[in-house]
C-alpha cells in the first residue's frame, strides 16, 4: 500500500492506498474548529474528489478528540459582533460536491454531492460542528471512548446546519427530538443503539479499523458504483419512488456495458477477490 506523507496545518492530508486520510489538526485545543480549519477543510475535500487515486475519505481528529465545536475565540468574536463572523473570505472558499443539486450546495451539505464516499472516524468528543460533521459523513466508525453532542441548546442556539432536517431520517423523529432538544452528551455505546454510528471499536484499533473499510470499499465496489449508489440514497430522499425506480432503471442500462461490470462479473465465483483494488486505466494519475 502507497503511504504519502501527511501535509501540514490545521487539517492533515495523507493517502494511503486509495484512501485519503484528513486529520483535523488542532490536537492542543481538541480540533476546535476556526474559519482557518473550515477553508483548509473544503480545500482538502475537493483535493481528493479530483485525486483519480482517491477512492475513499476517512476523516478523523489528531489527539483526544474528534473536534469539540467551535473555538471559543471564534464563539467570543461572534458575540461581540453581535451575529456570525465566518473568519475567512467565504468567497474564495473551495466547493467541492457543489453543482450537484440546488439543496447540497451549502455548509456541510455539499458532502451529498461529493462522489467519494466519506467515512468518519469519531475519536473521542464530537460536539457542535463536530458533531454535523461526522453526521454529514456517509458511515460512522466511533471509538469506544468517542461521545457526541449537538451542544446548541446550551449556546442558546438553534439546531446547527440542517441537523434537524438530517438526523430524523438518520435516527427517526423521536430519537433526533430526544437528541436536538437536551444537547445531552451520548456516548459510544448509545450511539451504536440510536443508529447514529455504524460501529464501535476499540480506541486504539480506530483509524486501521476506518482504513480498513476504506480499503475494503475501494476494492470490492467500482468506483462509478460508489459513486452511484451514493448520489442515489441522498437523491430519494428528495424525490418520489417511481423516479428512482426509473433513474435506477436507465442507469443499470448504462454500467452494464462498462468494462467493470466484466472485472465485476468475472470475480462473482471468487468471494475473497478483489476485482476493483487495482484502479482502472481511467483512473490511473497522468
Amino acid at each position: 500500500m502507497t503511504v504519502e506523507p501527511p501535509s501540514t496545518g490545521p487539517i492533515l492530508v495523507e493517502r494511503r492506498g486509495p484512501t485519503t486520510v484528513i486529520t483535523l489538526n488542532r490536537p492542543h485545543r481538541n480540533n476546535a474548529w476556526t474559519g482557518r480549519m473550515h477553508a483548509a477543510y473544503r480545500q482538502a475535500l475537493q483535493d481528493a474528489e479530483d485525486d483519480p487515486r482517491c477512492r475513499v475519505i476517512v476523516i478523523t481528529g489528531a489527539g483526544r478528540s474528534f473536534c469539540v465545536g467551535a473555538d471559543a475565540a471564534a464563539l467570543d468574536r461572534h458575540a461581540e459582533r453581535g451575529g456570525y463572523d465566518p473568519g475567512v473570505d467565504e468567497t474564495s472558499l473551495a466547493n467541492p460536491g457543489y453543482g450537484v443539486r440546488d439543496d447540497f450546495d451549502a455548509d456541510f451539505a455539499h458532502h451529498f454531492g461529493l462522489r467519494t464516499p466519506v467515512i468518519a472516524a469519531v475519536n473521542g468528543a464530537a460536539a457542535g460542528v463536530g458533531m454535523v460533521l461526522a453526521c454529514y459523513a456517509d458511515l460512522r466508525i466511533a471509538a469506544d471512548d468517542a461521545r457526541f453532542t449537538t451542544a446548541h441548546g446550551r449556546l442558546n442556539l438553534p439546531a446547527e446546519y440542517g441537523l434537524s432536517w438530517l438526523l430524523p431520517r438518520m435516527i427517526g423523529v423521536g430519537r433526533a427530538m430526544d437528541v436536538l432538544l437536551s444537547s445531552r452528551v451520548i456516548g459510544a455505546g448509545e450511539a451504536l443503539e440510536l443508529g447514529l454510528v455504524n460501529r464501535v471499536v476499540p480506541a486504539e484499533d480506530l483509524l486501521d479499523a476506518a482504513v480498513e473499510l476504506a480499503e475494503q470499499l475501494a476494492g470490492t465496489v467500482s468506483r462509478r458504483s460508489l459513486a452511484e449508489t451514493k448520489r442515489q440514497i441522498y437523491t430519494d430522499l428528495h424525490r418520489d419512488l417511481r423516479s428512482s425506480v426509473e433513474e435506477a432503471g436507465a442507469l443499470l442500462d448504462e454500467m452494464m456495458g462498462e468494462a467493470d461490470f466484466g472485472r465485476g462479473l468475472a470475480s462473482m465465483t471468487d468471494r475473497s477477490a478483489r476485482p476493483f483494488a487495482e484502479p482502472a486505466a481511467e483512473e490511473l494519475p497522468r
